[in-house]
């Protein structure tokens, strides 16, 4: 059986500035929680809303690799996002470009950075930018905070299951 704690997902953007900060406590070493970022086969189980399924297609967590997946919905395409990982640091930051293929132009800059928070809690910091408040705007407009708190939730669970 897991549990999950229910942990507040922060979601703010400056009015004044085109970003987007995350962040998120989760009950689980600092190592883990980086791993469930960067192992395909853990994002897949983790990362977007609990109504898609996640298909890695290229999957490269190195400085200098790049990434590729599509999500799902009962067997059909319905989006698909790519990037390059500019910087993995291990356990402790992660930097990556974030392009959804259905507007090309509309890349942005995420550095995650993994905080160890005491009691074998992690905090993450994810911290987006983009090009202009109009697109700062339409991501946060287009569900985002629901695939991220599902998707938290659901990694919850995943770091719950690999700790018993």
């Amino acid at each position: 059986m897991t549990s999950t704690t229910g942990r507040e997902t922060r979601i703010e953007a400056d009015p004044a500035l085109p970003t987007i900060r995350i962040v998120r406590e989760f009950d689980a070493p600092q190592e883990r929680v980086f791993r469930a970022w960067i192992e395909p086969g853990l994002v897949a189980q983790w990362l977007g809303p609990e109504d898609l399924d996640l298909k890695i297609d290229e999957w490269e967590a190195r400085t200098g690799g790049h990434y590729r997946y599509s999500v799902h919905r009962e067997g059909q395409e319905v989006a698909a996002f790519y990037g390059s990982f500019h910087e993995v640091r291990p356990a402790t930051r992660l930097v990556q470009t974030f392009t959804f293929e259905g507007v090309p132009d509309g890349v942005s800059l995420d550095t995650a950075v993994f905080e160890p928070v005491g009691e074998g809690r992690t905090r993450v910091t994810v911290l987006s930018v983009v090009d202009s408040l109009v697109a700062r705007d339409a991501i946060l407009a287009s569900g985002m905070e629901r695939g991220v708190t599902e998707g938290y939730r659901k990694l919850d669970a995943l770091l719950a299951a690999a700790a018993s």
